[in-house]
């Protein structure tokens, strides 16, 4: 019997600390990822799930461990990210932190404070430039819907994935998403057609990660060949 296929996800924010008390963060929830840990189990996938702070419970039955920074989620990464077959980026990480921090709580004595910002390390960059010939790397492009396709394209190309889930910015903290799926093939998946041509409707983030994990499952014997193509999908030209 075969073993079953070995899905590592990262979810939710990161906290990258000021003082003792203090940190940088962001709004997400976590629960997209969540609601993909439950659907890739339910599925029949092996998973780890990688949770950052917030006020999404982990999910019952599935191997979670927690991270609180962007460090703290890299050094995680690098332990398990060589033995998975598919990587789900779906942590919103923070893109700077600060550059030097405290381990006492800075008074409040200052009208001004500055803070010095340094750029975190790009994980999933760095994961796609690792990874073996067979395993896959989905990443998330959260940002304004006119600038959506544009930056999602970008980011995919840049980053050396395997597909991208792209969202509008409103997805973060609500409860349903309007997903467009692009891939390194030249794909364009929409999930949920919508009323308007090439336009996603909006679906519960349950849904959507039920989808997805679908997609995910459909036979691809070769990892050189395009992604799963469905009756929603088109090509780029």
């Amino acid at each position: 019997m075969p073993r079953p296929r070995r899905l590592l996800i990262t979810a939710g924010p990161t906290h990258e600390p000021i003082d003792a008390v203090r940190y940088l963060a962001n709004r997400s929830s976590g629960r997209l990822g969540v609601c993909l840990a439950q659907a890739a189990r339910a599925a029949g996938w092996s998973v780890t799930l990688l949770l950052g702070p917030g006020t999404v419970p982990p999910p019952a039955g599935v191997r979670t461990l927690r991270f609180e920074s962007t460090a703290d989620l890299a050094a995680l990464l690098d332990r398990h990210f060589p033995s998975c077959d598919v990587l789900i980026m779906a942590a919103a990480v923070a893109d700077y932190r600060p550059r030097r921090t405290t381990r006492s709580k800075l008074p409040r004595g200052r009208r001004v404070l500055t803070l010095r910002l340094e750029r975190t390390p790009d994980l999933v960059a760095a994961c796609a430039a690792r990874k073996r010939p067979r395993q896959r790397i989905i990443g998330f492009a959260l940002e304004e819907q006119q600038r959506l396709a544009t930056r999602a394209l970008r980011k995919l190309a840049r980053k050396g994935l395997d597909a991208i889930v792209a969202n509008p910015l409103e997805t973060m903290g609500a409860d349903r998403i309007r997903a467009v799926v692009y891939t390194a093939a030249g794909q364009t998946v929409i999930p949920k057609k919508g009323p308007s041509a090439g336009t996603p409707a909006p679906q519960t983030k349950e849904k959507f990660a039920r989808w997805l994990i679908r997609w995910l499952d459909q036979p691809r014997p070769d990892a050189r060949q395009p992604w799963p193509h469905t009756a929603r999908s088109r090509r780029r030209r």
